[in-house]
């Protein structure tokens, strides 16, 4: 089965879990904090420029945009979490309207895979072990994102491509794709990656 990536929109952006697509189709998900490029990343797999917005206030909106691709997939982008001057208050709903979609999928396994960013300079940071540690106990699938691969040099490239292959919140076999919005490094291996695991090839 093709699909075109051409065909592809934002259906909703939710700021409520009634507001959730029920469509059965298969949720890829793109999670990260606040400013790791997850806006960017989609629109490099979708080759748009500005389907999703490059928020210039990371952390700002919380909602979960769903881009619907060819009525094939979602791409699910959660908010960015993370984000430090975030009101308390925020958080709570962050934290809530995540949950609450994770439960609506609760079910579907088999259908969601998530998408986790990590800026490779920066490394796996403390909010990224604990999305970790939670996919790995709700045997969530998931695939690591290394964003900003362009950044590093050939030595700290290699260096942090280690780090996350020996990290122990990682789960052995995990795919972790270095990836650049800039130079398209990583594209095709990690769209491979979601057309095989929705079975689109």
């Amino acid at each position: 089965m093709s699909i075109n990536i051409k065909n592809a929109d934002l259906e909703i952006s939710a700021g409520l879990a009634s507001q959730f697509p029920n469509k059965p189709l298969c949720n890829i998900v793109f999670s990260g904090r606040s400013n790791v490029g997850k806006s960017s990343l989609i629109n490099t797999l979708l080759g748009r420029n500005k389907l999703a917005r490059v928020s210039s206030s990371p952390g700002k909106t919380i909602t979960v945009n769903f881009y619907n691709v060819d009525d094939k997939l979602y791409f699910v982008d959660l908010p960015g979490y993370g984000f430090a001057k975030r009101a308390p208050d925020e958080k709570r709903k962050w934290s809530m309207l995540v949950e609450d979609y994770f439960k609506s999928m609760s079910e579907r396994n088999d259908e969601l895979l998530v998408i986790q960013l990590v800026d490779m300079k920066v490394g796996a940071t403390q909010d990224d072990k604990l999305m970790l540690d939670w996919m790995n106990r709700t045997g969530v699938n998931y695939a690591i994102c290394a964003t900003k691969c362009d950044k590093l040099n050939k030595t700290e490239y290699a260096k942090s491509l280690k780090k996350l292959e020996s990290d122990p919140e990682i789960e052995e076999g995990t795919d972790i794709i270095p990836f650049s919005s800039l130079n398209g490094t990583g594209k095709d291996r990690l769209f491979d990656l979601i057309l095989d695991f929705a079975e689109l090839k």
